[in-house]
């Protein structure tokens, strides 16, 4: 191997004049300092290397050594409430060897090899297991079991184990047997290449919402459980701040934050406030069923590229344990332009807007390993990913934003007009969209109510012809509709400042549960109707609007606790009783 020395630097991409010693994505040490590096092409004479860390210093003739192996993360204990970069490196371990900034080389562990576990065996001596068979539990947090599974290639009968007790991750505490006779010992870690999905047994049809307490979500674009969604916007229009609310309310299990490329301070304010809040299914801190990926951008760049497959390979992970799981990708935009950086190092040709052509199969590689499936272990778990997409001057027609939406069923697109208006969330109710409502059909009827969808229609279709008619108020003013269309745009106006629009500092509207809002919209429609028979005895409209109708029904989603539904039947009675008055 004396021959595998560094031939060129351009940036974090080295070359190699030898080809034989090294594979396609095998995972290589680099320069003195042994720098970690992936492989990413072979040719005739060259080996072309991408490294994961600053090549500040790198020289020709330092060596290049290769492992064997792909570039892969640690699975095991550990792993939940702990800040990684983007190479499952821990930062907090990395703190206290090289200070406020990372240094490079060394071989720090991705998971603390000296600390002693409590372990429970959920199998014994003589048991046949197979890939994925949960052999012992691990308490990994206060609010999170973590379970140890048979590695996926590993199938055989379980002749050693020790006694439930205290482990480190590395301690070999049970022994497989194959029908060959080869011995296979197993410990809490694992490892798996972080570009190659974990198998499962079948995938499973996404018919479960994930429930995220915001209405515009919930109920007129909802996500499924293993589903997909898209978060476009320009800069301030609250993609970070989106996230930070599905990740905190929403019914998923775990939580995987990808900070990809994000400036310094805005993921120090993510690591801060992630470490506030409140998990409002336990009462204690949120990051105790958290992981925090943080590559920010002044990190080196193929960590960046390299960062979300970490995050969906822990996702995958967890999954297989049967956990829900919900991965935050914050934001593929900058993970694209890293790519684009390479790509350029590489002197491929490049694509539109200078990206890579390959950029809509890495997208589809990375969105597909969502999913909601049946584990090896027969368990059922799911991964969603919500990604965050930072288009430049909020022009959705460039390629990271129009590809994502190839291979997304949810379109959460936030207006620059809205978020300056205060309008929280800021998801635009016209260009935004989501597949899974008919897949999701079946679980509203029978989880909530039995006309909660032809409400939602009917919601959605006033909303609709609101802005079909505000594109004629425009032209010729208001005066000239008709009643049934001002009543439209009052009506509409109720539903987006009412029900659209939600505060995320009030206790009772940062969170609302299925049934309220279900409650909160037949209202509004209800007051529709009734309005509707105003309209048709030819009765002007200002006398609902005197009557204060409007303004009360705005107000109702601070006015009822989330735990009183049972007060909307006051709302109905006001309701025809103004309405009856006027009649």
């Amino acid at each position: 191997m004396t021959n595998n020395t560094i031939y060129g630097i351009n940036g974090p991409v080295v070359t190699v004049k030898n080809t034989k010693d090294f594979s396609m994505q095998e995972m290589v040490r680099v320069g003195h300092n042994r720098l970690i590096g992936e492989v990413i092409g072979i040719d005739a004479d060259t080996t072309t290397i991408q490294v994961y860390e600053g090549t500040t210093g790198l020289r020709p003739g330092e060596p290049v050594v290769g492992t064997k192996a792909p570039l892969s993360v640690t699975l095991g204990p550990g792993i939940i409430s702990n800040i990684f970069d983007g190479i499952e490196r821990p930062l907090k371990d990395i703190e206290k060897l090289s200070g406020a900034f990372i240094g490079i080389g060394g071989n720090i562990s991705a998971l603390d090899e000296s600390r002693k576990w409590p372990v429970h065996f959920t199998v014994k001596s003589g048991d046949e297991v197979t890939g994925g068979t949960i052999f012992a539990t691990v308490p990994e947090t206060q609010s999170v079991e973590h379970r140890s599974m048979i590695p996926p290639t590993i199938c055989g009968t379980v002749t050693k184990i020790l006694p439930d007790g205290e482990y480190t991750i590395n301690e070999p505490i049970l022994t497989v047997t194959d029908e060959k006779g080869r011995e296979h010992e197993i410990t809490l870690a694992q490892k798996w290449p972080i570009r190659e999905a974990r198998p499962i047994a079948k995938r499973l049809p996404c018919t479960v919402p994930l429930i995220t307490g915001q209405r515009v979500i919930d109920t007129v674009m909802p996500i499924a459980k293993g589903g997909t969604a898209a978060i476009p916007g320009g800069f301030g229009t609250g993609k970070t701040m989106t996230q930070h609310q599905l990740a905190k309310w929403c019914d998923a299990d775990i939580i995987i934050y990808v900070g990809c490329g994000e400036r310094g301070n805005e993921m120090t304010q993510v690591l801060d406030e992630f470490g506030d809040l409140v998990d409002p299914r336990t009462g204690r801190k949120l990051t105790d069923r958290t992981v925090l990926i943080a590559n920010t951008s002044n990190m080196p760049v193929a960590a960046r590229e390299a960062s979300i497959y970490t995050g969906i390979t822990l996702a995958e992970y967890y999954r297989d344990m049967g956990y829900d799981v919900a991965m935050m990708a914050d934001s593929t935009s900058r993970w694209a332009e890293a790519l684009r950086e390479i790509s350029g190092r590489l002197e491929e040709m490049p694509a539109e807007e200078g990206y890579p052509s390959y950029l809509p199969s890495r997208l589809s590689q990375f969105y597909e390993r969502a999913g909601r499936v049946e584990t090896l272990n027969n368990a059922q778990g799911s991964v969603s990913i919500i990604g965050a997409v930072s288009p430049q001057g909020s022009d959705f027609s460039e390629p990271v934003t129009q590809n994502t939406k190839r291979f997304t069923r949810v379109f959460w697109a936030l207006d620059k007009a809205l978020a300056y208006a205060r309008h929280y969330p800021a998801i635009n109710w016209n260009t935004g969209y989501s597949e899974y409502v008919t897949d999701l059909d079946a679980y509203y009827t029978e989880h909530v109510a039995k006309d909660f969808m032809e409400l939602r229609a009917r919601l959605c279709a006033l909303l609709r012809e609101e802005n079909d008619l505000m594109e004629i108020v425009k032209l010729i003013g208001a005066d000239v509709l008709p009643s049934s269309q001002k009543l439209v745009i009052d009506i509409a106006r109720v539903i987006r400042v009412g029900f659209l629009q939600q505060n995320a500092y009030h206790s009772e509207d940062t969170y609302v549960p299925l049934k309220k809002q279900y409650l909160m919209m037949k209202a509004i429609l209800h007051l529709y109707d009734r309005a509707l028979q105003v309209v048709s005895s030819g009765k002007s409209l200002s006398y609902i609007k005197d009557s204060g109708i409007y303004e009360k029904l705005i107000k109702m989603k601070y006015d009822i606790p989330n735990n009183q539904p049972e007060l909307f039947d006051d709302y109905i009675k006001e309701i025809d009783s103004v309405i009856d008055a006027i009649l």
